[in-house]
């Protein structure tokens, strides 16, 4: 066991520079990433987690109180990557995979003095950061030796009530150490089960599932179960979608169906149908430019009609100016515009413009018109582009007639939540300003047929084993991601000419012109195309060494018992930011319907609405309110100080914790630092870590935050008593001067060295209960940095 007594790695050094570039990189790593498996909001790094968790449960060699059978382990673990130190040039070393890198880094480590460990420790570190490193055999078990040797008689518990996508307690797993995750939302819940249960307990099993004819076959590993499964769910789902989504006669298969909503122009004598296109634009690839042009017909006695068509542009000046703009519509027959409250109106009218209307006849009328389709073929490379046809308008007049068949059991009815959250969110109110006000408002009725006829066909799934089980509900959660490419709110990129998925940010906004992915071809558009990226993952995390455990649970009321924690590590909620029960009933309302008798979809639910639970979640949202009260900063101040207190309580007295915070605001991460404090921990250390994959970090006088800094606490003695100010200042003062040259060797500047201050700064304070002045007046965290006396200017206008 380490000494309570002994400073862990992370409080006295961190390789910031290389942990940063690891980060960042691996925002632009799709194939076989956890965050491919399902969409979670604001999810950690993994290189971040996996290296403060290493920071963490490590012990500082230079610790007089450091054990000594850490320090020869550590020593003989190491020898396996970098050699025999002793021997080594201070020139270059062998990597894992034999290629020669410098080592000008770690010169002093060639005597292997303990400080020469300590160098390269971090080293290590910051290479098993890298993506290409986490699965490799050979820093995996240094890694998993390292902290075995420093916690040689049980396996350290990483708990995590915050664990949303579960990066923090994944790497736990990777590190050989138990991990226990909990999140009050049960999406996060089942993204988390997944990740921690089921892909390391069932890998690398064996299935008996059952091939096309019916027998029995033996199915090696998860991935290619699912694989398996997912070929047959598209098939039976296709078998009666198929007519919704014919191929062209020359046999060319749609890709995507381009959609706008349209409008009635207002305009004195027009009366025009306005189709509202931000971009006429189909493809900007060089040398296979392709748009939409129109020229306007005035029958008699009719209101004017645009004819469109499929032309090639030589600049950009060819192509047509796009028809709305800030909320506002132009008609491109008179030019009159229609102001946003218009725009609105008429849209709420028609229950946000998804849906085409028809007569008795089949004959389009009005609503959503077809402006084109791609197509392709798989003896042609490029994209091909047509209009409409009367053809693809009756595939979906018979959709839309199939669809109104389907009750609320299989198409989302709930409502959407109209109220922004705060003024830094906006959640999906954004849509209900134009009649989109259920959740199958979002979907084209084509859309909800086929999700609906996707979804029977996983419910139907056999489940006679707990292998089955996780198959089959890794199947429904590849349908849950799937909605995020199958809604109408979905881009045309016609940069990449793809469908562009829903969630591009943390909110949801209205699109004007949408795009409609074919659902037969092989294009992203299609369920079996989301599930092989998820079957990737699997693949991916088959070398975990352990299983984790999941429960739902609110972050204030942990399951746990008392002193049960080594490391108590979280990304708590980002104050108002994100307002993540809200966005995630997109995904909820789909999944209670595919499996709507799981444990975790149904333990905690919103009372009102029956949607995922919005009282409890530790965020500022004025939608909602607790006692009457409107949930804003006190409320996430309250909550995330009883969220710290229940981490201060399962925490070991010798254990270490660790909080990630990247508020944008002063009140965001002062309220959480209040919490953090009030609730009994002491602030030891701060590193903040660049995830930006710009160069942000590159900016010499920056003043915004980078990316997330990841605060190191411990918990405070019950004897932590009275501090005198002026004490505390001095020694607060005494500690940055110390912390300055770490911070110049790894050339952190701007704001990043200031949060990098914040850390150690706040050792000095945090130590006590509380901190007075000679006058006996309490020094609060927070004040008003313009006064003149310590307890209305508040501690960190010092700092």
């Amino acid at each position: 066991m380490i000494p309570t007594t002994c400073k862990r790695l992370i409080e006295v050094d961190f390789p910031i520079a290389a942990v940063s570039e690891h980060s960042a990189r691996e925002k632009s790593i799709r194939h076989g990433h956890p965050s491919t498996l399902h969409l979670w909001w604001a999810r950690r790094p993994l290189a971040a987690c996996r290296a403060v968790l290493l920071g963490l449960l490590l012990p500082d060699p230079c610790d007089k109180d450091c054990p000594a059978d850490f320090k020869r382990q550590a020593r003989e673990l190491l020898a396996k990557r970098y050699g025999n130190v002793k021997n080594l040039t201070a020139d270059s070393t062998d990597d894992a995979d034999g290629t020669r890198t410098s080592v000008k880094s770690v010169k002093s480590v060639v005597a292997f003095s303990d400080l020469g460990l300590r160098e390269l420790l971090l080293k290590f570190i910051g290479e098993f950061a890298n993506w290409d490193h986490a699965a490799n055999a050979l820093y995996l078990e240094i890694g998993r030796g390292l902290v075995k040797a420093a916690h040689p008689e049980e396996t350290p518990v990483v708990v995590d009530p915050f664990a949303g996508g579960g990066s923090i307690p994944l790497e736990a797993l990777r590190l050989g150490c138990e991990a226990f995750a909990s999140d009050l939302n049960p999406v996060a819940c089942l993204i988390l089960k997944t990740l921690l249960e089921d892909i390391p307990r069932y890998g690398n099993a064996e299935f008996k599932l059952a091939d096309d004819k019916g027998k029995e076959i033996v199915v090696h590993g998860l991935a290619d179960a699912l694989r398996h499964v997912g070929k047959q769910v598209k098939a039976a789902a296709e078998k009666e979608l198929a007519q919704y989504y014919p191929p062209d006669p020359d046999g060319s298969r749609p890709i995507a169906y381009l959609w706008a909503r349209t409008v009635r122009c207002e305009g004195i004598g027009c009366g025009a149908e306005i189709p509202l296109v931000r971009s006429f634009w189909l493809c900007k690839k060089a040398g296979q430019r392709r748009a939409l042009g129109f020229r306007v017909k005035r029958p008699r006695g009719e209101p004017p009609q645009l004819e469109f068509e499929i032309f090639s542009p030589k600049a950009e000046r060819d192509v047509p100016p796009s028809t709305v703009a800030n909320g506002r519509a132009t008609c491109p027959c008179c030019n009159a515009v229609l102001p946003p409250e218009r725009v609105q109106a008429q849209l709420t009218a028609q229950r946000g413009g998804t849906e085409v209307h028809f007569n008795s006849n089949g004959e389009r009328i009005g609503g959503a018109t077809l402006l084109g389709v791609v197509t392709g073929r798989d003896d042609v490379e490029e994209r091909q582009y047509r209009l409409s046809t009367r053809r693809d308008y009756e595939a979906v007049w018979a959709a839309g007639r199939a669809a109104a068949k389907l009750g609320a059991r299989s198409v989302p009815d709930e409502p959407i939540n109209s109220i922004r959250p705060s003024p830094n969110a906006r959640g999906l109110s954004a849509v209900t300003r134009y009649g989109i006000t259920r959740f199958g408002d979002l979907f084209t009725p084509r859309q909800n047929l086929n999700l609906a006829v996707t979804a029977e066909k996983i419910t139907g799934l056999p489940r006679h084993s707990e292998g089955d089980r996780a198959v089959a509900e890794l199947a429904a959660l590849a349908l849950s991601r799937y909605t995020d490419i199958s809604n109408s709110l979905c881009r045309w990129e016609n940069t990449k000419t793809q469908v562009r998925n829903l969630f591009t940010r943390h909110a949801v906004a209205m699109l004007w012109d949408f795009a409609e992915a074919d659902v037969i071809g092989i294009n992203a558009g299609n369920y079996l195309v989301t599930l092989e990226t998820m079957a990737r993952v699997v693949d991916r995390l088959q070398s975990s060494s352990g299983n984790g455990q999941v429960q739902s649970a609110d972050a204030q009321h942990s399951p746990l018992p008392d002193s049960s924690a080594s490391v108590w590590f979280t990304d708590p909620p980002y104050y108002d930011a994100i307002p993540y029960a809200d966005l995630s009933d997109f995904f909820f309302v789909w999944l209670r319907r595919v499996m709507p008798a799981h444990p975790l979809l149904g333990a905690k639910r919103d009372p009102e609405t029956g949607l995922t639970p919005k009282l409890e979640e530790c965020v500022w949202n004025q939608s909602y309110k607790v006692n009457g009260i409107p949930k804003d900063g006190r409320f996430f101040e309250s909550c995330i100080a009883g969220a710290f207190t229940e981490g201060r309580r399962v925490l070991r007295p010798e254990g270490i914790g660790s909080v990630v915070f990247a508020h944008k605001t002063t009140e965001g991460w002062e309220a959480l630092l209040s919490g953090l404090l009030k609730s009994g921990f002491v602030v030891t250390a701060s590193w903040p870590i660049t995830t930006e994959l710009a160069n942000r970090a590159l900016a010499r006088d920056a003043a915004a935050l980078a990316g997330s800094v990841h605060l190191v606490c411990r918990p405070r003695p019950a004897d932590a008593g009275i501090g005198d100010w002026s004490e505390v200042k001095a020694a607060m003062e005494k500690r940055i001067r110390e912390w300055l040259p770490t911070l110049v060797k790894h050339g952190v500047r701007g704001a990043d060295a200031i949060f990098s201050c914040l850390g150690p700064a706040l050792e000095s304070y945090s130590r006590y209960e509380k901190v007075l002045t000679a006058a006996d007046r309490e020094v609060p965290l927070g004040g008003n940095p313009d006064a003149s006396e310590p307890h209305e200017r508040g501690f960190l206008a010092y700092v």
